[in-house]
């Protein structure tokens, strides 16, 4: 019997000490990965900015990240989406872009290392209206810190509210808004979504998501646990580059990010999944921005995927006939879903460059 307990013991002994050097490997391998993603993010031109700060913007400190190879180029102040997903671990994706801008990435309140900074108490002054606050705030700060009269201005999903809501209230610090995953009319958008999702998972035969769609009906959602359910099922539905976006690409992003800690990683997935409220949520799945009026005094992009689940692309192609501006175009992004932005940045970088940066230079 001992020695049965002596082979035990010297058994689980070993696979402990197998499991911490398989962990000390994974750790040994991430800060290699770090290292080399540094190197090939390393701004090297004369007249290049690669910047990281704490700026005191609306009470509180909050996090920008300002990167580029000319800083007389145009400067693109970028809103993520979520509430609460930073893109700073995506540097990488946007490398390409900082030939021909100043990319400016913005962890938003609740988010990222502006949560770190804040702590989770923040919350509870989380809103649309006070976070786009917050980015004017931000445009306003950049102007000054790098001498421009207006900024370009880019939001993704969540962060496409807060920039019409921002370009609403002031048009005269921006040169052009650019919507992508561009929110319109979500409750509507929702209850297409709903719909499809539905249809497939029927077609499927697929028994326990039908059960639980049925189970929490359709929009509108009146409680935070319904709304996580219906992401839930549609995850495995959504199209190819949407899944990729929110599994490889994200997670290789993040694990060869530099200067993003375990304690960053940490706070992005508490900054998107634990922190905003459930009264910012019903404002954001609630939003009609038509309701705010359709004059836009700057112009406007929407850049959409085709195949977009979260933010129709019939519902965004409405409200854009429906918008009042100096200028507007809408790209289609065919086969793509609600993270063009991240799964074809190539051609995003070359629509914008086309299409954008020309009424960027005008000022």
């Amino acid at each position: 019997m001992r020695k049965l307990l002596r082979v035990t013991r010297l058994i689980f002994v070993g696979l402990f000490l197998l499991l911490l050097g398989g962990l000390g490997g994974v750790f040994i391998l991430r800060a290699y990965r770090q290292h080399v993603t540094a190197q090939r993010l390393a701004i090297l031109t004369p007249n290049g900015i690669d910047e990281a700060m704490y700026v005191p913007i609306g009470g509180i400190d909050q996090w920008i990240q300002i990167r580029g190879q000319d800083r007389d180029n145009p400067v693109l102040l970028c809103l993520h989406g979520g509430p609460g997903a930073t893109w700073l671990p995506l540097t990488t994706v946007f490398a390409p872009w900082e030939k021909d801008f100043t990319v400016v990435q913005w962890d938003q309140r609740g988010a990222g290392k502006s949560l770190e900074a804040s702590g989770p108490s923040i919350a509870s002054t989380m809103s649309i209206q006070r976070m786009a606050d917050d980015g004017i705030e931000v445009a306003e700060f950049l102007r000054a810190h790098l001498k421009k009269e207006k900024i370009l201005l880019l939001g993704h999903s969540w962060g496409s509210i807060l920039g019409v809501h921002m370009v609403l209230q002031r048009p005269d610090l921006f040169s052009a808004y650019v919507g992508t995953g561009q929110a319109a009319q979500m409750t509507r958008s929702q209850q297409i979504s709903y719909a499809h999702l539905l249809e497939k998972a029927r077609a499927a035969g697929d028994k326990n998501s039908v059960q639980a769609l049925v189970g929490i009906g359709p929009p509108p959602f009146d409680s935070i646990r319904k709304v996580a359910v219906y992401f839930h099922e549609l995850e495995p539905y959504e199209v190819e580059p949407d899944r990729y976006a929110q599994s490889g690409l994200m997670g290789r992003a993040i694990f060869n990010a530099p200067h993003f800690s375990l304690g960053d990683i940490l706070s992005r997935a508490r900054g998107f999944e634990r922190i905003p409220t459930w009264s910012l949520y019903q404002a954001m799945l609630s939003t009609d921005l038509l309701s705010l009026g359709s004059t836009l005094k700057v112009p406007v992009f929407f850049f959409q995927g085709t195949q977009d689940e979260v933010t129709e692309a019939s519902l965004v192609q409405e409200y854009f006939d429906k918008v009042d501006a100096p200028h507007k175009e809408i790209v289609l992004f065919e086969g793509e879903g609600h993270f063009a932005v991240l799964t074809q940045p190539g051609k995003f970088l070359e629509e914008l460059d086309t299409r954008v940066r020309p009424f960027a230079l005008q000022h």
